[in-house]
């Protein structure tokens, strides 16, 4: 029987990152709490998820009313996190949050034909290299946009310190991600996705929000006849067990990483 290595979509592109964290928390299952940052992001998501969920469903809500669910989410977290920032307090966090809030309602959801949110996706086993690659993912963060030529995209809401770079909602290193949510789409409804995008909330002291253009990220997961594909340099790694780490990675801080205390590569 071949070997099944479970992988969820926000996780995958992990593994191209730092291998050795990637097997920590995804393989072994040890995760490090939240942020104070990552849970910022989290209450965003779900605040922007209660407006356009209610707008789909025909029952609108005031962005006042959605932000509701953010200060709740906010200052009574449903799991373990670290609420120590030297460069962020909660008071801060909070005005940041309602300000990117307020802005994703008015400015990017006028914006978008959303057709599903929170959508539940079904498991997509994928064979390669001897083993079997288990996608999963709930778009909890994710839309599917139909746009006005009848094109169904999958938009990833984002929230982060770097997302925009001289105007521009930088897409680099989002396809891992979004590329597995273009095929859990595509195998859950049968329709073809047409690309990907990113709406981004920057959560720095500016708090600018954008659109990206809209790309193919599953291009980077299938490959071509002649380069091989994210897919199946993951399942050569699973196979042989080959899970290097990378100190020079962004994320190769204690902050970030649950390994770091038994790390000697970061040394």
């Amino acid at each position: 029987m071949k070997e099944i290595f479970q992988v969820r979509a926000s996780a995958f592109g992990g593994l191209f990152d730092c291998g050795y964290r990637f097997e920590w928390e995804t393989l072994m299952r040890k995760h490090k709490a939240s942020s104070l940052r990552a849970w910022l992001g989290t209450s965003i998501h779900a605040s922007t998820a209660a407006f356009d969920q209610a707008k789909l469903a025909g029952a609108p809500i005031t962005a006042d009313q959605a932000a509701d669910v953010f200060q709740e989410m906010l200052w009574n977290p449903s799991e373990e996190v670290e609420f120590k920032d030297p460069k962020l307090s909660m008071k801060q966090a909070e005005v940041i949050g309602l300000t990117l809030h307020a802005r994703y309602c008015a400015e990017i959801a006028p914006m978008m034909n959303f057709e599903s949110v929170e959508m539940t996706l079904k498991p997509l086993d994928v064979e390669t290299e001897g083993v079997i690659i288990r996608l999963t993912g709930t778009m909890d963060r994710a839309r599917v946009v139909r746009t006005a030529t009848r094109r169904k995209v999958i938009a990833d809401l984002k929230t982060g310190g770097r997302l925009i770079s001289e105007g521009e909602v930088v897409v680099k290193a989002r396809a891992p991600q979004l590329g597995i949510y273009q095929l859990l789409s595509e195998y859950t409804d049968g329709e073809q996705t047409d690309g990907a995008q990113i709406m981004a909330l920057q959560t720095s002291s500016t708090s600018q929000v954008g659109v990206s253009r809209v790309f193919d990220a599953k291009r980077h997961l299938v490959g071509t006849d002649t380069q091989p594909g994210l897919l199946e340099m993951a399942g050569k790694m699973f196979k042989i067990g080959l899970f290097p780490p990378n100190p020079s990675s962004a994320l190769c801080d204690k902050k970030y990483c649950g390994r770091w205390e038994v790390c000697k590569f970061h040394e």
